[in-house]
């Protein structure tokens, strides 16, 4: 087994993290991202890591794609930029990749790997969140493409996203095998973006409903033909699951740095008090979840390079870097104590942060449903 990296691996995390922390100095203000956050996101090179490089992106596998998800999370302190821009890639430029038709690809990728457009991944809806194969927003077939009608109640980056991929049903009798992907252009007639949620964390990514109202969309702008879509968006998901969470390995590290520094220059009872037990033991438990985490998702990703089956792979990293990330960032507001639930240093933000991780990209239960049914229960 090979634990090391080679010296372009490295030489790019470097660049990346040196990258993103010279374009990101300020902490996050109020409000949203910008456009021009999204372009320098485009510049490091996040949104086209792993995107061909036919099309501008990097043409990077699973593994080396999180490394650099890895290191903007750890140079930028806006966790719902990162985030928005990892969905905006794993479940959006993704499948446009692999499933959109040419002359969708040519239209599209370039501009989403460079930053000049935003996407949204439109699944959710009111009563289908963890249960996929359940949607209720219909496609139904017409002369040169399918008009949509439903709702999608959670749409991240859907605010302010340029396109939408979305999944809807051709036959709602044939459960998952009737999910069809669909790529829509905010600009389409029948396409109502809702206003922007008040939400616990990840502030600057904004997230709303998008609805559907005899939605046209053509026949070139279907993902992998009628019926495909369960498989596509399964696909996405894997991508997302192992990827998109690598930026919370990035935030475990910036999170770690902080405690130790806080723990070696605070002092109480006439002790640093990185020398009481209560407050190291969390320090040590924070780095223990970390890479336990890490080498987690780093197996997932190499296990999706190689081209094997990778659901248990992935199972395990989603819940050990989601369930890991919220009890250190608690343990980190723990070691900081009163400081810690104050703004100032960014720490009651990465716990706000860190919670939807066991929501998103299916839940730490169904993960747990996921693994046991891997593993032959």
């Amino acid at each position: 087994m090979e634990f090391g990296w080679n010296e372009d691996q490295q030489a790019r995390y470097e660049d990346v993290l040196t990258a993103t922390r010279a374009a990101f100095l300020a902490p996050p203000g109020g409000g949203f991202y910008s456009r021009k956050d999204w372009l320098l996101l485009g510049e490091i090179g996040l949104l086209g890591a792993c995107l061909p490089e036919e099309y501008g992106g990097q043409g990077l596998g699973a593994l080396d794609t999180a490394r650099v998800v890895e290191a903007v999370g750890r140079g930028c302190a806006d966790t719902g930029l990162v985030f928005g821009a990892a969905a905006h890639t794993f479940a959006c430029a993704v499948p446009i990749a692999e499933f959109g038709t040419p002359e969708v690809r040519r239209r599209l990728l370039p501009e989403l790997a460079a930053g000049r457009l935003i996407a949204g991944n439109a699944m959710t809806e009111p009563e289908a969140g963890s249960d996929s194969s359940r949607l209720s927003t219909t496609a139904t077939p017409v002369d040169g493409g399918y008009l949509l009608n439903g709702t999608k109640s959670f749409v991240s980056n859907g605010p302010a996203a340029d396109v939408y991929v979305t999944y809807g049903t051709v036959n709602p009798k044939a459960g998952f095998l009737g999910l069809t992907g669909f790529v829509v252009d905010r600009a389409a007639e029948g396409v109502v973006v809702g206003q922007p949620y008040e939400k616990m964390g990840m502030h600057s990514c904004p997230a709303g409903a998008v609805t559907f109202e005899d939605c046209f969309v053509p026949e070139e702008q279907v993902l992998g033909g009628a019926g495909a879509g369960a498989a596509i968006f399964q696909h996405s998901m894997g991508w997302e699951r192992a990827c998109l969470f690598a930026l919370y390995l990035g935030l475990l590290d910036r999170l770690l740095e902080q405690c130790v520094t806080h723990a070696r220059e605070r002092r109480q009872f006439g002790r640093r008090i990185g020398e009481f037990q209560s407050v190291s033991n969390r320090i040590a438990d924070i780095k223990l979840r970390l890479e336990s985490a890490r080498l987690l998702l780093y197996r997932a990703c190499w296990s999706m390079d190689r081209g094997e089956p990778s659901v248990l792979e992935i199972a395990l990293s989603k819940l050990a870097v989601s369930e890991g990330v919220l009890a250190s960032a608690a343990d980190a507001v723990r070691v900081f104590g009163g400081r810690g639930y104050l703004r100032e240093d960014g720490i009651e933000a990465a716990l706000r942060d860190a919670v939807p991780s066991t929501i998103f990209s299916g839940t730490s239960d169904i993960q747990r449903q996921l693994i046991v049914k891997e593993i032959g229960l």
